[in-house]
């Protein structure tokens, strides 16, 4: 069973990494951000606090996903486990965005490669929060390897992690690690997107988006530092500077207004070699971010495949350890 659920979970990362995200298909992120517009639009209009509304809106959303999820997976179940476990599968694959992350920040490269900043921004704007109109190519290139570094976590390592947390329920209750691991990553991404939605400083949201902000800072917490790591041995293993990833994650990985953001992107901030953070922009206003990391050269558009590279290999070195360490639980004391 162990390694049925080992190849399961590998099956939807190489879905991942083979398809991406399917543009014509409803995604479930897609449809959980509905759910969350809607669910605003209702608890404002119900409760006056904007705090309190926040916070039911986002339990809301969390149950919500949670009870849809598990009555998809047992309507399969009623036709075929067999049906279920596929299903389970695409459940994990579609919380993964590996291949998203790499296809766009890509996009961003070819653009600079070309010599075409009014496309560079407008990919770069893609993939980040922040205003990328009068971003110079330091900046856009800054920008892409902050968000691959940062959505490493968001978009691969924490649904995986999550994926494997929720598996062991099944030791528990008797069923099947799949299922409860399509739960699991389900609950995470409706976590991440109502963060998304909603984690915004401003007057709208500074309120109503706390509770969903701080749960997502909750769930990130673990995942963060220990793709962190492995950030640090995947520069050991493409003989980039590892040492130096150490020395900025150690030191920098608490330069960030998010408790979370700020680890993944010293280890790869060290890795490089460059200095991250600075001056960016957030709906019109600059706002003045601590600087991660020491600049020993200017950042380059090569970074950002860099960047890439360590993201991948670090998932995959995070993946197997997760898998392995799953293993070695259930067989020692379940």
């Amino acid at each position: 069973m162990n390694t049925i659920f080992s190849l399961q979970i590998s099956a939807a990362v190489i879905l991942d990494l083979v398809f991406g995200d399917p543009r014509w298909f409803p995604h479930p992120v897609r449809i959980m951000g509905l759910l969350c517009t809607r669910l605003e639009t209702v608890s404002r209009s119900i409760v006056s606090s904007p705090a309190v509304a926040g916070t039911l809106t986002t339990a809301a959303v969390l149950t919500a996903t949670a009870a849809v999820t598990f009555s998809v997976l047992f309507a399969a179940s009623l036709l075929s486990p067999f049906l279920a476990q596929g299903v389970a599968v695409c459940l994990v694959y579609l919380s993964i965005a590996a291949k998203d992350l790499a296809v766009h920040s890509k996009n961003v490269y070819r653009a600079l490669e070309e010599g075409s900043m009014g496309k560079a921004r407008e990919a770069v704007g893609y993939i980040v929060g922040r205003d990328t109109a009068d971003l110079d190519r330091a900046g856009i290139i800054r920008a892409c390897v902050e968000t691959v570094a940062e959505n490493m976590v968001d978009g691969v390592t924490a649904p995986l992690f999550y994926a494997v947390l929720f598996s062991f329920f099944a030791a528990v209750t008797g069923g099947d690690p799949i299922i409860f691991a399509a739960i699991g990553a389900m609950c995470y991404k409706s976590v991440n997107t109502m963060d998304s939605m909603f984690g915004y400083r401003n007057e709208q949201y500074l309120l109503f988006g706390r509770s969903a902000a701080l749960l997502d800072d909750v769930v990130n917490f673990i995942p963060a530092r220990i793709s962190s790591i492995f950030l640090i041995i995947a520069a050991f293993i493409l003989f980039l500077d590892w040492k130096n990833a150490y020395t900025v994650f150690v030191k920098d990985r608490l330069n960030h207004a998010s408790p979370n953001a700020g680890h993944p992107e010293a280890a790869v901030a060290g890795a490089l070699g460059v200095q991250l953070g600075g001056v960016s922009m957030y709906f019109g206003k600059a706002v003045l971010k601590p600087t991660i990391g020491c600049s020993r050269r200017e950042i380059a558009a090569k970074d950002i495949l860099q960047t890439n590279t360590l993201m991948l290999t670090a998932s995959f070195v995070f993946l197997v350890f997760m898998l392995m360490v799953r293993e070695g639980i259930l067989h020692y004391f379940l």
